[in-house]
């Protein structure tokens, strides 16, 4: 009787099969959807970081030859109620959007997922406590909060960026705090424990790193949440002041020539969609793609 082995996968093979970001990667080409909306954030970072050289007028200059004009060659989106090129003021407004999502997601990050990870991993009265507070504060509306936060610190981006991230942090603290219970329990931390490792050590080297996909994921959709509350705030008088471009200022000054001048209200708003609908598809693109039980 002849017996058939089959051939062991090299060890290139091996180490692939393993990586689980290898793994996320591939399962995310597969989404046309995820990879279209990867591609217009990509676009989008860009065109904020050289907006300088990308916008064809300086966004804060005014003619008033050329107050609320419609689209044309020479001004492609049209102009506002002071002569500005909307379309310049769109390119400049993307760098305000998206360093309120970046630097108020980062924010929460950084301040939410110490206390998680310090919640979930050490129970009894300080898991209570926190938890508590979490409560407390997600009991209040998010934007509600947010607006409450900007206004007492002052109306500025920056004090909206800290008062957007601060809002956001609950969610991120208990999103960190239910992984690393279910975490903690597993036989790669029990052995961690076992052979003597600290607690400080297992909670950094062996529980962090296994509950960072879904952090990812739950931050690449708060960055859509905070271009919004950016948005508002900035709608609302409490975040980019005038005349810095901002979407949410723009569609603010729009509202008063919404019959006489729409495209003032419908570029900056269409901008908002788009980049909330992207990152938003991204978002539920790494979660399919780094769920280790999605087939």
């Amino acid at each position: 009787m002849t017996v058939t082995t089959l051939p062991l996968p090299s060890a290139g093979e091996q180490s692939r099969e393993e990586n689980p970001w290898a793994r996320g990667w591939r399962r995310l080409r597969r989404r046309k959807g995820a990879m279209a909306a990867l591609v217009v954030v990509v676009l989008l970072i860009l065109v904020a970081v050289f907006a300088p050289w990308i916008a064809p007028y300086d966004p804060a200059a005014t003619s008033w030859s050329l107050v609320r004009k419609p689209p044309t060659w020479a001004h492609w989106l049209g102009t506002d109620e002071v002569g500005r090129d909307i379309l310049s003021r769109i390119i400049f407004g993307a760098r305000a959007s998206l360093s309120a999502g970046l630097v108020s997601v980062g924010i929460a990050v950084g301040a939410g997922v110490p206390l998680g990870l310090l919640a979930g991993y050490a129970g009894g009265w300080v898991d209570a406590i926190l938890s508590r507070m979490v409560d407390a504060m997600l009991a209040i509306p998010f934007l509600i909060l947010a607006i409450v936060l900007a206004a007492f610190l002052g109306p500025s981006l920056g004090n909206a960026m800290i008062a957007i991230g601060v809002t956001a942090t609950p969610v991120f603290i208990r999103l960190t705090r239910g992984q690393t219970i279910a975490a903690k329990v597993e036989d790669y931390v029990e052995a961690a424990r076992a052979v003597g490792n600290p607690h400080w050590r297992i909670a950094l080297r062996h529980v962090l790193p296994n509950i960072v996909p879904p952090l990812l994921v739950q931050a690449s959709l708060a960055i859509a949440g905070a271009i919004i509350a950016e948005a508002a705030l900035s709608f609302l008088g409490l975040g980019q002041q005038p005349p810095a471009p901002s979407w949410g200022s723009m569609l603010n000054a729009a509202q008063r020539f919404i019959a006489q001048a729409p495209w003032m209200a419908f570029w900056p708003g269409f901008a908002i969609f788009f980049a909330v609908l992207s990152f938003n598809l991204l978002g539920d693109g790494l979660r399919d793609a780094l769920d280790p039980r999605h087939k």
